[in-house]
C-alpha cells in the first residue's frame, strides 16, 4: 500500500519519470519551433533516475511511465528500463514516445522489461504530419507501430491531440486505423502550457466534440475499464479495443489524480496545473546514496499536492512547455 498519502486522502500510486526534454519531433503543441534544450549536467543521470525510482517503489508506487521530450533519444534508456524492470514492488513499466525509433528498439525495450507502450499519432494525413510535428515523418512511426507490436508488447494505446481545422476531419481514420490493428486509443485535449493566443484558444476541441464526431459511425459503451490514469474509457461494437477520452477542461478528473511527475531537472511536480515543485535532484547529488533523506523529502512535497488544477484558455497560467515537464 502507497505511503504517498495527500492532504486530500488521494494515494499517489504513478510516478510519470521524464527522461530528457529532448525530441526528434517539434510537435506544435508540445515546444516551440527552435526549443532551447538543458545543458547536459543540469539533466539527471541514469543512476539518478534510477534511485530516485526506487525511493518512489519503495514509498509504494506501483507504475511508472518514463517520458520526455522523447525517451528514446536518450542512448541509455534501455539501461534505464533494465534496472527499473528489477525494482521490487513495480508491477507496470510502460513509456510514452513518438514511435519514431521503435522499428530499431521496440524488441530491445521490450526484451529489457518495458511493459507497454502509449504513441503518439494525430494524423494519417503524411503532409499534415510533418507540419504537425514540424519535422516527422508518418510511415516512420506506422512502421514503428507495427514494429511494437510484433515485438510483443500488448495493450499499444495511441495518444491524439485534436485539434479544430488541422485534424478534426480525421478522428473516424484514426480510430479505424486502431480498430485494424486492435490498439487502444485516447484523444487528449490541448493542455494550455507555453505561450497561449487566440489562435491556439479557436484550435481547441473538446471530448464531447470528439466523441460525437466517433459517433456518427460507431455508437458508444461506457467501459469500467480503469488504467490509474485520468481516461474515461468507452467501447464500440464488433471490437475488442476501447477509446479514451482525457478531458482536463471539460471533464476535471483531480479528484481521482494518483499520480506525481518528476522533470528530467529532478523537480518533483505535485500537479500539472501549477508550479509548485520539490528540488529533487539536489538531494541526489548533494547526499548521494542516502535514500531515506530523499524518501523524507518526497514524503514532504506529497503535502503540497492541491486539491485540483485550475486550467483557463483565458489566461496564461503554466509557462512551461511540455517537453520540459513529461508528458
Amino acid at each position: 500500500m502507497s505511503l504517498l498519502v495527500d492532504p486530500f486522502g488521494r494515494r499517489v500510486e504513478y510516478l510519470r519519470l521524464s527522461v530528457t526534454d529532448r525530441c526528434d519531433f517539434r510537435c506544435i503543441y508540445c515546444m516551440t519551433e527552435d526549443p532551447c534544450f538543458l545543458p547536459r549536467d543540469q539533466v539527471l543521470h541514469l543512476e539518478e533516475l534510477a534511485w530516485i525510482a526506487q525511493a518512489f517503489t519503495e514509498l509504494g508506487v506501483t507504475k511508472i511511465r518514463l517520458t520526455g521530450g522523447e525517451p528514446l533519444v536518450r542512448t541509455d534508456c534501455d539501461q534505464l528500463v533494465s534496472l527499473l524492470g528489477k525494482l521490487p514492488g513495480l508491477r507496470d513499466l510502460s513509456m510514452t514516445t513518438n514511435g519514431s525509433r521503435l522499428t530499431k528498439l521496440a524488441k530491445p525495450m521490450f526484451d529489457a522489461g518495458l511493459t507497454r507502450l502509449n504513441i503518439s499519432l494525430d494524423t494519417l494525413n503524411p503532409t499534415l504530419f510533418t507540419q504537425l510535428t514540424r519535422n516527422g515523418k508518418l510511415e516512420r512511426v506506422i512502421e514503428g507501430i507495427d514494429a511494437a507490436i510484433a515485438a510483443g508488447f500488448e495493450r499499444i494505446k495511441i495518444n491524439a491531440v485534436i485539434l479544430k481545422q488541422q485534424n478534426d476531419n480525421e478522428v473516424i481514420d484514426l480510430v479505424e486505423f486502431c480498430r485494424e490493428r486492435n490498439l487502444d486509443i485516447a484523444f487528449i485535449e490541448e493542455m494550455p502550457l507555453g505561450e497561449i493566443d487566440e489562435r491556439k484558444r479557436a484550435r481547441h476541441c473538446s471530448s464531447e466534440e470528439v466523441k460525437a464526431i466517433i459517433e456518427t459511425r460507431y455508437p458508444l459503451k461506457l467501459s469500467d475499464k480503469r488504467t490509474g490514469g485520468p481516461a474515461r474509457y468507452y467501447t464500440m461494437a464488433n471490437s475488442p479495443i476501447h477509446i479514451g477520452f482525457i478531458s482536463p477542461h471539460s471533464h476535471n478528473f483531480c479528484h481521482e489524480c494518483n499520480r506525481v511527475r518528476v522533470t528530467v531537472e529532478g523537480q518533483l511536480l505535485l500537479c500539472l496545473g501549477n508550479e509548485h515543485a520539490i528540488d529533487l535532484k539536489s538531494i541526489v547529488r548533494q547526499f548521494p546514496g542516502d535514500i531515506e533523506r530523499l524518501k523524507a523529502a518526497i514524503l514532504a512535497g506529497i503535502n503540497l499536492k492541491p486539491k485540483q488544477h485550475e486550467f483557463d484558455h483565458n489566461a496564461v497560467q503554466i509557462l512551461r512547455f511540455m517537453n520540459a515537464t513529461g508528458g
